[in-house]
């Protein structure tokens, strides 16, 4: 991994992170909600996800990782479960996401220490 290639790594994959935990916690929060803050709250973690998936997109067009593809497909799995009104079943899709995300981050995190730079 060049150092380009770590610091996007390292950088985006603690953006991608923060936002997969909190889809999830809105997610998990929709639980407590009435029927129309349920469909406030899909709304919610579907735009939440949507923007999730653009930072995937934009890191795996910088860093060519595969594991930004299986993020992506993660996350498309997951927004079809919001869509298709059982959001708590995209939490395991998030979730799996979010173990991607750890490792690149976490890759790249150990090449930047390798380098001398972190």
């Amino acid at each position: 991994m060049d150092t380009r290639e770590a610091i996007m790594g390292f950088s985006q994959g603690e953006k991608i992170k923060a936002g997969l935990i909190w889809a999830s916690q809105i997610i998990q929060l929709m639980d407590n909600f009435g029927e129309g803050e349920k469909r406030a709250g899909s709304k919610t973690a579907g735009a939440l996800v949507g923007m999730i998936g653009n930072e995937i997109m934009l890191a795996h067009n910088m860093g060519k990782d595969p594991a930004w593809e299986e993020m992506q497909r993660d996350l498309e799995r997951a927004r079809v479960m919001i869509d298709s009104g059982i959001p708590s079943e995209a939490v395991t899709h998030l979730t799996r996401a979010l173990s991607r995300s750890t490792d690149v981050a976490g890759r790249a995190m150990a090449s930047l220490k390798e380098e001398g730079l972190l």
